[in-house]
């Protein structure tokens, strides 16, 4: 019997994923989570998760379903990491629409350029389970025809491809949407951008795309951004705060800063602490994500619904996965401007 049958056990019906995440107050993603051992449940969860299973009697039993139809229900997720706060919210809305169809996920992070190399051959793992889900990069690129060696459903999100069913943010649109609340501060403006992962393997990554669409607004409004007013880094607060640095080495306060991401934002923040200077008033920091902590740092951001497009691209998917074969759907989304102490002039 499957996790989600109905089979009597001494009078009674066996419990299900479903009560399991009802009784601890979580999504069946999260139980799912849970089951299999994945690094993105919070301890505490994981305690209460497992406690209630106990109280309940329940048993993961997935060797029944597995095998019904010839199906692993089982989807590959591959994407550049697991442990940053976007990869977590993108796998929990996958995990939500998926766990209701009762399909499990096989993470596959792509930590370094030999891994990434071992992925793309046709004999991959990750090919190997019922439909892949593929974050931020678009493998198709690298293909003829821009089709991946498999014949299994493949849906994009956080990236576009005009092969595959995408779900993704208009990320161009959020950097000129940067743009236009910086200029509105007055004073001069900066900005960090975020290095291409991945050894640059890959073109029209999300954060070459913020900062595209940056820079056309400031060229558009009649304020280009001069080299120097541009700073490369990674993804860390660490990149932020020498970002900061040398802006500061350029331009007195105050300064006006788009960061490409919230966790750099936070280091420009920490930077400015730390010199004395005042967030908001001698150092204006816009970041980029949403994430939930920004709102408890007064960091100014642009905020893009991760769960969302975790959820839509998870229920293209499904939709593939039962049979449909219309053409290739887009599925765009909006960020948000949230404006916090960090910006408020």
């Amino acid at each position: 019997m499957g996790n989600g049958s109905r089979a009597r056990k001494k009078g009674r019906t066996a419990p299900t994923i479903a009560d399991v995440a009802r009784k601890a107050g979580v999504g069946i993603g999260t139980v799912s989570r849970v089951i299999n051992s994945s690094p993105a449940v919070r301890p505490e969860t994981r305690a209460r998760v497992k406690a209630v299973m106990e109280e309940l009697g329940y048993v993961p039993n997935p060797h029944a379903r597995r095998i019904a139809g010839g199906r692993s229900y089982t989807v590959s997720v591959l994407l550049p990491f697991v442990g940053t706060e976007f990869y977590l919210r993108l796998i929990e809305g996958i995990e939500e629409e998926l766990g209701e169809q009762r399909y499990d996920l096989a993470l596959f992070p792509l930590l370094s350029k030999k891994r990434l190399e071992r992925f793309l051959s046709s004999s991959a793992l990750a090919y190997h389970t019922d439909g892949l889900i593929v974050a931020s990069y678009d493998f198709s690129e690298r293909f003829p025809g821009g089709r991946l060696p498999t014949d299994r459903p493949v849906v994009m999100v956080d990236a576009r491809s005009r092969e595959y069913d995408s779900a993704y943010l208009d990320n161009e649109l959020g950097g000129r949407m940067a743009a236009e609340h910086l200029l509105s501060l007055g004073g001069p403006v900066f900005a960090v951008q975020i290095e291409e992962e991945l050894d640059q393997a890959f073109s029209n990554t999300v954060f070459s795309a913020r900062i595209g669409g940056f820079r056309a607004a400031l060229a558009a409004a009649g304020a280009p951004l001069p080299a120097e007013r541009l700073f490369r880094t990674r993804l860390s607060a660490e990149g932020g705060q020498i970002a900061l640095q040398r802006f500061l080495e350029v331009s007195e306060p105050p300064l006006n800063v788009f960061a490409a991401a919230d966790v750099v934002a936070l280091g420009v923040v920490e930077e400015a602490q730390r010199r004395g200077l005042r967030p908001g008033a001698d150092v204006r920091v816009l970041g980029f994500d949403g994430q939930p902590w920004t709102a408890s740092r007064g960091i100014s951001t642009l905020e893009q619904p991760v769960e969302e497009m975790g959820r839509a691209a998870a229920r293209m998917l499904i939709d593939r996965l039962q049979g449909s074969d219309q053409p290739p759907r887009q599925r765009r989304f909006e960020p948000s401007l949230l404006v916090r102490a960090s910006t408020r002039v």
